[in-house]
């Protein structure tokens, strides 16, 4: 992982920093902001693991993970899947290894709880996140998640 950033659960104390993390205005289409984020996080407590990406002592992005949903592709047979669910960036912190971080901490946190692959989601197009998302070694399942890509990282 990237020297310099770390994860924090979020509390009282980083609530705010946390809500404050905006992507670039180019890019709001592509990821839902971090309010809609931790209210998900608090419907589906349990399921969903929100953290906050610190460089230092400065918020510079959000991530939420997911672990253990059941997921059937085909209607057949549920298994269970781990992923990453959202990442924010902060809009002027893009660029810096934040996102590869994000990536690193999840997979750690997967391989952690004994799972062997971390999935994602991404909007398609040229403007969408699939090049970061493709040079990590995720690849396409084939499936979609309504209009986004599925994409999954062999650990």
């Amino acid at each position: 992982m990237t020297a310099g950033f770390r994860l924090e659960e979020i509390t009282d104390e980083n609530l705010d920093a946390a809500l404050g993390i905006q992507v670039r205005p180019d890019q709001a289409h592509l990821v839902a902001p971090v309010v809609k984020s931790l209210a998900e996080a608090y419907v589906h407590a349990g399921i969903a693991w929100p953290r906050l990406i610190l460089d230092g002592d400065r918020a510079v992005g959000f991530l939420m993970a997911f672990f253990g949903i059941e997921f059937s592709p085909n209607g057949d047979r549920p298994e269970p899947r781990s992923g990453l669910w959202r990442l924010n960036v902060a809009a002027g912190e893009q660029g810096r290894g934040c996102g590869r971080f994000a990536v690193d901490a999840v997979a750690a946190e997967i391989r952690r709880r004994g799972g062997t692959r971390l999935m994602t989601t991404w909007h398609p197009g040229d403007d969408g996140p699939e090049g970061f998302y493709r040079a990590l070694g995720f690849r396409r399942t084939g499936e979609l998640s309504g209009d986004q890509i599925v994409g999954e990282l062999e650990l």
